[in-house]
């Protein structure tokens, strides 16, 4: 039997909370993980730190890490406290993998 699209909208709307209460938690871990380990204390461009996440999302998956050159060299270890909250914020937004 069909479902009315009535229901199925409301089971859309509860699986979008339940989304994004998962994405909040896993946020908070990982800024309270970064955070430990002394990412606030550094700066570095949000992008950059988007790069430093992915590669090493990419690390623990088992793929390649990307290289780059210029900038990212010289800033893989640095970052800021608001870059940091921002990428798990950014994780929580919807790069909800790592």
């Amino acid at each position: 039997m069909k479902k009315p699209s009535s229901k199925i909208r409301d089971e859309i709307a509860k699986l979008q909370e339940q989304l994004k209460a998962a994405e909040t938690r896993e946020a908070e871990r990982i800024g309270r993980i970064a955070l430990k380990a002394g990412l606030g204390e550094i700066e570095i461009d949000e992008a950059e730190l988007q790069v430093a996440f992915e590669d090493l999302a990419k690390r623990f998956r088992g793929g390649e890490v990307r290289t780059t050159g210029g900038k990212r060299g010289a800033g893989v270890g640095e970052t800021s406290a608001p870059s940091t909250q921002n990428a798990a914020g950014a994780a929580a937004g919807g790069t909800a993998e790592a």
